[in-house]
């Protein structure tokens, strides 16, 4: 799925489970990150797309790139993205200027192995246990539409999750302080 935003839904219902323990901004940089191959391919012309980083080993050096480069990164971005302050949403949903390693490392590496997981569902040049073997076990175990359904209901149900876990934590505050 490169450049699409598919793979960003299962990621928001993710967040929703493990709120500050995973960061959607480190996630979304490896997702970038890993498609960097497959569009220097798609400029060339090349028939494969798919390559050395669309394998679990491959995956594994993006994600670490992604904690090295990306968590930094993604910090800088948060330091200068003020909600609006009249948004109580906005502002949970942002949290910590500060993205913890456990995090980071947790999201890099959820986001390049999924990736790498839901890539091999549907694109016939992926080799994800390679260079151990060239074979593609999960190329069309469902088809292409049931995973993108699949993506945007992890998605509706992370941003469903996400109001609820605001909704209940902005009640116990309020609770709290009366």
């Amino acid at each position: 799925m490169p450049f699409t935003p598919f793979h960003m839904g299962p990621a928001l219902a993710v967040k929703a489970v493990c709120g500050r323990h995973f960061s959607l901004m480190v996630f979304g940089f490896s997702q970038i990150a890993i498609d960097i191959e497959p569009l220097v391919h798609i400029i060339r012309g090349d028939a494969v797309l798919h390559g050395f980083t669309h394998t679990y080993l491959g995956a594994t050096l993006i994600a670490l790139a992604s904690v090295l480069v990306g968590r930094p990164v993604c910090q800088f971005l948060l330091k200068y993205w003020t909600p609006d302050p009249s948004s109580p949403f906005l502002n949970w949903l942002h949290g910590p200027k500060l993205i913890s390693w456990p995090a980071a490392i947790a999201s890099a590496f959820v986001g390049t192995y999924s990736h790498v997981f839901l890539d091999s569902i549907m694109h016939f040049d992926m080799q994800p246990l390679a260079p151990f073997s060239d074979t593609n076990a999960l190329l069309h175990v469902i088809s292409v539409d049931s995973l993108h359904l699949v993506c945007v209901l992890g998605g509706v149900l992370g941003v469903l999750l996400s109001f609820a876990v605001f909704i209940i934590r902005r009640g116990a505050q309020v609770d709290g302080q009366a």
